[in-house]
C-alpha cells in the first residue's frame, strides 16, 4: 500500500507541476532564447518561431494557457481518491490511461491542423506514454494488493 501511494503521489505531483510550466510561457520561452545554442538546429528554428509568436501575441490569448496548468491541477485531484483507497478507485487509474493515449489523436490531429512540427507531436506523444505506462504500474500493483488480501 505504501509502494502505492508513492507512485501516486509522485504521479500527482509531476501532473501538477508540468500543468503549472503553462503559467510563465514568456519567461520560459525567454529563457530557452538565452540558452538556444545548446539545442540542434532544427530545435532552435522552433524556439525562435515560437519566441516571435509569443511575443507577438496579446497577453489576453495567454488565458487559454492558464486554463491548461489549472486543468492539469484538476485532473491531478482525480488521483486522490485513489491513492485513499486504491482498490475502491483503480478506475481513475484506467480513465487517466485511457486519457493518456487519446494524447496521440490529439498531437497528430490537431498538431498538424497548428503546423506543429512532428518531432514536437512526438514529445508530447511522450508523455501519453510514459504516463500510461506510469498508470498501469500502479494499477497492477493495486490489482497485486487485491489478490493479496
Amino acid at each position: 500500500m505504501k509502494a502505492i501511494r508513492t507512485h501516486l503521489l509522485l504521479f500527482i505531483s509531476l501532473l501538477v507541476i508540468s500543468g503549472l510550466t503553462a503559467f510563465p510561457i514568456e519567461t520560459e520561452i525567454d529563457f530557452m532564447m538565452s540558452v538556444i545554442n545548446y539545442f540542434p538546429s532544427f530545435f532552435q528554428n522552433w524556439i525562435k518561431l515560437l519566441y516571435q509568436d509569443i511575443h507577438n501575441t496579446p497577453a489576453v490569448m495567454f488565458y487559454g494557457t492558464d486554463w491548461l496548468a489549472f486543468a492539469h491541477v484538476v485532473i491531478a485531484l482525480f488521483f486522490i481518491p485513489v491513492y485513499l483507497n486504491p482498490t475502491l478507485y483503480k478506475i481513475n487509474l484506467q480513465i487517466g490511461i485511457a486519457a493518456c493515449l487519446l494524447i496521440f489523436p490529439l498531437a497528430f490531429i490537431c498538431g498538424s491542423i497548428r503546423n506543429i512540427p512532428f518531432f514536437h507531436q512526438l514529445i508530447d506523444c511522450s508523455f501519453g506514454i510514459i504516463g500510461a505506462a506510469y498508470l498501469y504500474y500502479i494499477l497492477r500493483k493495486i490489482n497485486n494488493l487485491k489478490s493479496h488480501e
